[in-house]
């Protein structure tokens, strides 16, 4: 072989390892860019201050039909959680909310379980398992509101913790209530302080 014949094969081996460094780099790139698209479409967001007003605002109906305006639940601590009997992730975690509620009421805490759900199927549901909390009818706005709330997906069950004056958590599930303290489990007077609390 000559000097001439090594020079396109030399050149053609590197035209063939810059085409695959530039096809390994635009795969990295859009490995980054997709893994970055997920983290950001399905992690947990922060809820505006448009969706909360339009929270406070909110009346829903309890299975009842009794109306509950959500300003009520304004000035203290509230635990809303989103749920439906269909979900069993949801029907497992209510006796603890129910259980959280019943050891922290007295300390200022409110929970407020709001169904994703027919009005039968909740009915039956609380018949055969009675919460001390209040439960109210979402119906599709309950939806709308699990995403504007910083669930963007929507899946159940889906907590939101608010403080004195503003959501301070929302988790995908209440099964986050181990230990998130700061004052001993009482409400605190501060805003976006989210005291203690434990399931017994």
């Amino acid at each position: 072989m000559t000097t001439s014949d090594r020079a396109p094969a030399a050149d053609a081996a590197a035209v063939a390892s810059r085409r695959r460094a530039l096809m390994l780099g635009v795969a990295a790139a859009a490995a980054v860019a997709g893994a970055g698209l997920a983290w950001w479409r399905f992690s947990p967001k922060s809820a505006d201050a448009q969706a909360i007003d339009h929270w406070w605002a909110s009346a829903f109906e309890t299975p009842e039909g009794k109306a509950v305006q959500m300003a009520a639940f304004r000035g203290r601590p509230l635990l809303l959680n989103f749920w439906a009997t269909w979900c069993p992730p949801c029907v497992q975690e209510l006796p603890r909310l129910n259980a959280f509620y019943g050891s922290h009421k007295a300390d200022g805490w409110q929970v407020l379980g709001l169904a994703i759900d027919q009005v039968a199927s909740v009915r039956g549901f609380l018949q055969r398992t009675p919460l001390a909390f209040p439960v109210v009818l979402g119906g599709a706005a309950g939806m709308g509101l699990v995403r504007d709330l910083g669930n963007p997906n929507g899946a159940l069950p889906f907590s939101v913790l608010f403080t004195r004056t503003a959501p301070s958590l929302s988790v995908k599930s209440a099964n986050f209530l181990k230990p998130i303290c700061s004052n001993g489990g009482r409400p605190s007077d501060r805003p976006g302080l989210v005291p203690c609390i434990q399931y017994a």
